[in-house]
């Protein structure tokens, strides 16, 4: 029988034992939360790392493809962006890219982009790259095709151009060389599209209707075809906007912007006059422009001028897409613009003055 001193050493004991079990576990809690915390910096760091990175060569893109127009504005550009305003964005595709001469020739894609905040709409209005124009500043170049005025006088002249022919401002400008649209589509890891027709070209096959996932050889052969269209460029022009359309959605992913190739392929393939600034003011204040699309078209009929074929587009419906695209921008109705006269007065005024 144990004596009352070792019945206490006993129970002092116990108490020991009882005491040290806590303690361990205290201290393997200590451990995963150190654990967890080294992770959780860890990940921290690299995420702000990568974010660093990123943001650093989304500036350094920012820069490399950034080309003055060389024109004045219509409009205060960077209080639209501010304000949020509606913008426009005149968006060119040049067909040099295959043949390396970047960002030279003629225009075979030419869109009018608005993006509205506050409707969350963005709307897309293809224009004839043949359509009859007296080039801003190349009048005495009379009959000309709307595509030539990016090869007389850069975009600044095709913006010019652009102004004067719908009577609509033009905020700014995007070239894209079309020829580098394969590297573009592989950079955000292919585009998914829903073709219109189905028609084979370049050694590649489309069903009308069914959802393909393309590459970028694939986006380019889908593009270019024109001839099997029954639409002719006018179906082409839907097929580009589609394109783009999906390569816009596909470049806002963060999957898209960890891509190392990504930055690298849009400072080959972009020039642009909108600045990191306003691109950030874009990304934050337009970034819903996009929820809602609306794909248009200026309709013209072939006609012929000294045996050179044109694209004629009638004042009813240049007047038609002027009226489309002031709504968008939230101006007032006003007269279509002059295929002719040589002006630098475009009307900027707002809806509700």
């Amino acid at each position: 029988m144990p004596t009352s001193d070792n019945a206490n050493h006993e129970t002092s004991q116990s108490a020991m034992v009882r005491h040290r079990r806590p303690i361990k576990r205290h201290r393997r809690l200590q451990l995963v939360f150190f654990i967890f915390c080294v992770f959780f910096v860890s990940a921290s760091g690299i995420f702000f790392y990568r974010f660093f990175r990123l943001y650093q060569q989304a500036h350094q893109t920012a820069t490399d493809v950034y080309s003055s127009a060389h024109i004045s504005k219509a409009r205060n550009t960077q209080q639209l962006l501010k304000d949020g305003k509606p913008v426009s964005i005149l968006l060119m595709g040049t067909d040099t890219g295959a043949l390396g001469r970047n960002f030279k020739g003629r225009t075979d894609t030419l869109i009018v982009l608005v993006l509205n905040p506050q409707d969350q709409k963005m709307t897309m209005v293809s224009l004839p790259r043949d359509a009859l124009v007296a080039v801003y500043g190349f009048e005495n170049s009379y009959p000309s095709k709307l595509n030539s005025a990016y090869d007389y006088g850069g975009s600044g002249a095709a913006v010019k151009t652009v102004q004067k022919y719908l009577n609509i401002p033009i905020d700014f400008y995007a070239t894209i060389n079309m020829g580098g649209l394969e590297n573009l589509v592989n950079a955000v890891n292919g585009v998914s599209i829903t073709p219109t027709l189905t028609f084979s070209y370049g050694g590649y096959s489309f069903k009308k209707n069914v959802s393909q996932h393309l590459n970028g050889k694939q986006a380019l052969a889908y593009v270019r075809m024109r001839h099997s269209d029954p639409l002719g460029d006018y179906g082409r022009q839907i097929r580009q906007r589609q394109v783009l359309t999906a390569i816009s959605h596909k470049g806002s992913n963060l999957k898209s912007l960890m891509s190392p190739t990504f930055f690298k392929e849009i400072g080959n393939e972009l020039r642009t006059d909108l600045t990191f600034n306003d691109l950030e003011l874009l990304a934050f204040k337009y970034r819903h422009a996009s929820r809602n699309l609306v794909s248009d078209h200026a309709q013209g009929t072939q006609d012929e001028i000294n045996g050179v074929s044109f694209e004629a587009v009638s004042e009813t419906e240049k007047q038609r897409v002027t009226n489309e695209l002031r709504k968008a921008l939230e101006l007032q109705a006003a007269e279509t613009g002059s295929t002719l006269k040589h002006t630098d007065q475009i009307d900027t005024t707002p809806e509700n003055n």
